[in-house]
């Protein structure tokens, strides 16, 4: 049989199916146009696609493996069949690409079994009319349901895939917690919060446990990450955090946040601790992120006589680290290294650092705005607990409290007491240089094992880096990479470039 009396079949129901014939009712109506038309459709060149949108053909897997047949030479069908031109495509200009590179290239039509056209310029047109019509619908049906879901979040209503500690056991009813999975969940903040662990502590010590993510797979610091800023933890809800096509995350004023109606798996003090924690660790402003590096140490080598960035030059498979400035005729002095030299020496300076008795290392102010808000807070709340206790003894001696309520009450405001003037103390005090020393070496040695690993990737390596060096400075007459190191406290406010250094006695 000639390939000409060959044809496809492209079936697609969407998530939206009120208007939409099914997947057996669709193939049924192209089978008999076909068939009327003398076409054989084989099984093999039946492509089906279920809750798929036809906004975007990347997306769409049996899409692309049909027009990937179409393409073969010879090809081996003269035609593709579909229910409904909307759906080959929902956006006009992919349906007018992808008909067009078939027509032209493959000698393939595409024909529409409910929406048959008459030949000529006014077929033509009548096709891109029934195109714009099916793309204004995708966009009106899309707004209706973006505003749909912006009312539900905005009453509460969750809207996402559970993450994990969750899991949805009916339809249209809030998650439920998954109590093996929530377990994980506290483990991640505590100890993220009260041990201060990195991110990247944390993973290893969770995959050294053998736990996993709800997909079955190890914990990454980006994943890590995600769990620690997601508010549904503590019994939120937040939507249109981040847009669809590019994932990028939008200013946090387009953010939907609302109580929800699930349980919380942890508690808001918690919570905010942990995000106290996020945005009070040292973020260069402006810097890159770490994926866009070329090598893990991208960006943090420098040169020692003009002070500019040695950038990354790739020749025949060998990595060399170069002055931008002598590249461009403006430093005078080449410090071109290989990769292969300035790497161990790198990993040898840091190794050494973990073990130095007296390192020298820069303390970084924690980024943590409105610490004298924060302070005048804590003191009002201490003032109102000082009018919270003469009340108290007020109720008692007015026969309202009894004795034994009003010193239950007694000590839930001493133990309150204590708690904020702990975190006065904790917000006023200059972090203590002899203390953190041992704190840095654990965080440099940690550092050391990631970067002489063959487990983590250029960036995972690169942000475990950026998390304990400023800069690296190679001489190269010496063969020497200086290593400057600096701190982050996570908690309390320091003095803007104090710097911390131990000297022999």
């Amino acid at each position: 049989m000639s390939k000409e009396l060959y044809g496809a079949a492209y079936i697609r129901v969407s998530t939206h199916m009120q208007e939409e014939l099914s997947p057996d009712a669709q193939k049924k109506l192209i089978l008999e146009r076909a068939k009327a038309d003398n076409i054989l459709i084989p099984p093999e060149y039946i492509y089906l696609e279920k809750g798929i949108s036809g906004k975007r053909a990347d997306r769409r897997p049996e899409f692309q493996r049909m027009i990937a047949t179409a393409k073969q030479k010879p090809s081996p069908f003269s035609a593709i069949y579909v229910w409904k031109f909307s759906r080959f495509a929902r956006n006009q200009e992919e349906s007018i690409l992808y008909k067009g590179l078939l027509r032209k290239q493959c000698g393939v039509e595409v024909i529409s079994v409910s929406e048959p056209l008459i030949d000529g310029p006014f077929g033509s047109l009548i096709e891109r009319i029934i195109e714009w019509m099916d793309e204004y619908y995708s966009i009106r049906l899309s707004g209706e349901v973006t505003r749909g879901m912006m009312e539900k979040a905005q009453r509460g209503g969750y809207l996402a895939r559970p993450p994990l500690g969750y899991r949805i056991e009916q339809s249209k009813q809030p998650p439920v917690v998954v109590e093996d999975e929530a377990r994980i969940v506290r483990l991640i903040f505590d100890k993220y919060v009260n041990d201060g662990m990195s991110l990247f502590q944390l993973a290893r010590f969770l995959n050294a446990r053998g736990l996993k993510t709800s997909h079955g797979k190890s914990f990454e610091p980006r994943g890590l990450e995600y769990i620690i800023q997601n508010p549904v933890y503590c019994g939120y809800v937040r939507w249109n955090r981040t847009c669809n096509e590019t994932k990028e995350v939008k200013d946090q004023e387009e953010w939907i946040v609302r109580k929800g109606s699930h349980q919380p798996i942890i508690s808001e003090e918690i919570f905010q601790a942990a995000q106290k924690r996020w945005e009070s660790e040292y973020h260069p402003r402006g810097a890159r992120p770490s994926a866009t590096y070329k090598h893990w140490l991208s960006g943090l080598v420098k040169c020692p006589y003009c002070g500019r960035t040695m950038i990354v030059k790739k020749v025949n498979n060998y990595t060399y680290f170069v002055c931008y400035g002598y590249s461009k005729g403006k430093c005078q002095k080449s410090t071109l290294v290989n990769s292969k030299v300035l790497e161990p020496e790198v990993l040898k300076a840091i190794q050494a650092a973990s073990q130095e008795t007296f390192l020298d290392f820069q303390i970084r102010p924690s980024i943590q705005a409105e610490t004298d808000s924060e302070l005048a807070l804590l003191q009002s709340q201490l003032d109102k607990l000082d009018v919270k206790e003469q009340r108290i003894k007020e109720a008692y001696r007015n026969g309202i409290d009894t004795l034994k309520e009003y010193k239950e009450n007694k000590e839930i405001l001493a133990k309150e007491r204590d708690d904020l003037r702990e975190r006065l103390e904790n917000l006023q005090k200059t972090p203590d240089p002899d203390a953190l020393a041992p704190v840095m070496q654990e965080r440099l040695h940690n550092v050391y094992e990631i970067l002489s690993s063959n487990s983590f990737s250029d960036q995972q390596k690169s942000e475990a880096l950026r998390s304990v060096v400023e800069k690296i400075v190679w001489h190269r007459e010496e063969q020497l990479a200086e290593v400057f190191y600096y701190y982050v406290d996570f908690f309390q406010p320091v003095s803007p470039g104090k710097k911390k250094r131990r000297e022999s006695p």
